[in-house]
């Protein structure tokens, strides 16, 4: 007979899966434009509905580029917090923006799958997936590539003309893992860094002054 405790941590461990798995909770109601302004990590109280109009489901503020001169590339995140009328609906979007060579790092998204649409521009771009295959091609305009739930991804504008990419999620708040940013800035202790990549302590301290300054 299985003990008691053993169903315990079947039941335990079957309902961590389940957490870890789900994505955004179905919306139990057309719409929910909220009253004040949006946090990401709580659903706010939503607005009569008589008194919700059109302009609660239109958004302008991606039709121009981002500022990409200075580094390369830019970004423009498009969620609840900025666009009330995503709110409750399960999705997100970015306007990306890459001047020539400019590089999106690995990175992923642990909360969603991303699909990128290729407005302007060839990219390259791919993912590497937990067999440590890449998967990695150049998509020019009008091609639209995914990228798997929490896989790491990456994007470089290998064109002779600046490019311009629309990314959309499956998730209201899908997350953002920088890999540089979280390996070298986040304060791993430095004896396990020197040991996993083979750094001296003078290279380390570059690739930490370099990824804590942003």
């Amino acid at each position: 007979m299985v003990s008691s405790k053993v169903v315990r941590v079947f039941l335990a461990i079957l309902l961590h899966n389940y957490a870890v798995s789900s994505s955004d909770p179905d919306p139990i109601s057309d719409f929910c434009i909220p009253k004040t302004n949006v946090s990401l990590d709580h659903v706010p109280s939503c607005k009569n509905a008589s008194l919700v109009t059109v302009e609660d489901f239109v958004f302008s503020g991606i039709k121009s580029p981002g500022n990409f001169r200075k580094t390369g590339f830019s970004s423009t995140p498009v969620n609840s917090g900025v666009f009330p009328g995503l709110n409750t609906l399960g999705m997100s979007f970015v306007r990306a923006d890459f001047d020539v060579g400019g590089v999106n790092i690995p990175h992923y998204h642990p909360r969603a799958t991303e699909t990128a649409f290729v407005v302007e521009g060839k990219i390259y771009s791919g993912f590497v997936d937990t067999q440590n295959r890449i998967f990695a091609k150049v998509i020019e305009k009008g091609e639209v590539m995914v990228f798997p739930r929490g896989l790491m991804h990456f994007q470089m504008n290998v064109g002779d003309s600046p490019a311009t990419i629309i990314g959309s999620f499956n998730s209201q708040n899908p997350g953002l893992v920088r890999i540089p940013f979280a390996v070298f800035g986040s304060g791993i202790k430095e004896e396990l860094l020197m040991k996993a990549f083979g750094l001296n302590s003078k290279e380390l301290d570059k690739l930490r002054k370099r990824f804590e300054s942003n």
